[in-house]
């Protein structure tokens, strides 16, 4: 995301460890290079932004994880709305079977005017964008189906503090009054709670107490109701969150003594980036749990490299594995396929007898900086290889 904003032009320095200083006063271009765009799926959330700035932005296909279908129809959704007009260059006609990659999507806009726009699906970064662009847009916009993860409600409280105007933050329905222009501001960005709910897995089936500071007890309420069918639980303590040792790692049942359903939806529900963290905790919990993906079509295909390391699994079909435990794993060379999966196998690699070795780690890397410093630091095992 750096390497994309200095090529339009920005200024970015680090001052502090994790702390940025962005200067955006030089941004000369509104074409993103395709070598860059591809490296990462949040390159899209450039369009609104450069949309509002400088009325047009050419966009190359942007990348991500393999985990299934990612529309982008979301996005063209809400800027076309805004009073965007989009052509896409190198495709005859979109909708064609064949039609392949386009070479880019191009945005261009005289004045972006705000509208009430009903989102046809949830998504975070659709919601992004049009958030960044209805506060330079004129008039008053409203966007109803908005996502409303913590990272979403973080950037719309930075706009404020830019000075937009936005309400409902928090809810699926956002009002933002377009001004004029934004200043700069100082903001602190908070936790992650998917690489924290990651570090509660791992901290649970290696059965070690766990400290996670700076965290906030209302973004890890889904969390904790889906580990709770596992037995798992923590304490929060202020901002800091508590993993206690040797928890009883057992299948809560339903009532009735049915097998329970961990089942992944937009925000405030369980987070669809956790399923894979929460399958690979389910193999070393006593019972069986249904983990039902509904979002992404292949992201439950990793489950192939738990079974072989000796997980009990049934692969239902692309959304739904029966998991049934405990089972000990033993070690195994593994593939890591997108990041989530990637950290489900560092747990497995954790808890499982003898070593393992990771493959195609960038995948990992690009959600939980410094890894092996940090889990080396709490006592595991774990080592980079060049």
């Amino acid at each position: 995301m750096l390497a994309v904003y200095r090529a339009l032009g920005g200024e970015a320095s680090a001052v502090a460890p994790n702390t940025w200083r962005l200067n955006t006063g030089n941004i000369a271009t509104s074409e993103i290079a395709p070598e860059l765009a591809r490296k990462i799926r949040a390159s899209i959330l450039f369009a609104g932004p450069l949309l509002a700035r400088t009325g047009k932005v050419i966009l190359p296909p942007p990348g991500g994880d393999v985990i299934g279908r990612r529309r982008l129809d979301t996005h063209f959704l809400v800027l076309t709305e805004l009073g965007a007009q989009v052509q896409i260059a190198g495709v005859d006609d979109i909708c064609a079977p064949d039609a392949g990659v386009p070479d880019a999507f191009v945005f261009s806009a005289s004045r972006l005017k705000g509208k009430d726009i009903f989102l046809d699906e949830a998504s975070v970064t659709a919601t992004e964008n049009a958030v960044m662009a209805a506060s330079l847009a004129q008039g008053e916009t409203t966007l109803t189906n908005a996502a409303s993860e913590p990272h979403v409600q973080d950037l719309c409280r930075m706009l404020c503090a830019m000075g937009a105007k936005i309400e409902g933050i928090g809810s699926n329905v956002l009002r933002i009054r377009g001004v004029e222009k934004l200043s700069g501001c100082e903001f602190e960005i908070g936790a992650d709670f998917m690489e924290v709910g990651s570090f509660i897995g791992l901290a649970a089936v290696t059965r070690g107490e766990l400290f996670i500071e700076g965290t906030k007890p209302a973004d890890v309420r889904p969390t904790k109701i889906a580990f709770g069918k596992l037995g798992i639980t923590w304490e929060h303590e202020g901002t800091t969150l508590r993993v206690p040792a040797r928890q009883s790692l057992e299948v809560n049942c339903d009532l009735g003594g049915m097998i329970p359903k961990i089942d992944d939806a937009p925000w405030p529900g369980f987070p669809p980036d956790l399923t894979s963290i929460i399958t690979v905790v389910a193999t070393q919990v006593k019972g069986t749990v249904l983990i039902h993906e509904k979002m992404f079509e292949s992201r439950m295909f990793f489950v192939d490299k738990l079974i072989a390391m000796g997980a009990r699994i049934v692969l239902c079909d692309p959304h739904r594995a029966v998991v049934s435990g405990p089972t000990r794993l033993t070690a195994s060379e593994l593939q890591s396929p997108d990041v989530r999966a990637g950290m489900a196998m560092v747990i497995a690699a954790m808890c499982a007898e003898g070593k393992s070795k990771i493959n195609n780690v960038y995948q990992i890397e690009r959600g939980y900086e410094n890894i092996v410093t940090r889990l080396s630091s709490l006592g595991g095992r774990i080592s980079a290889e060049s």
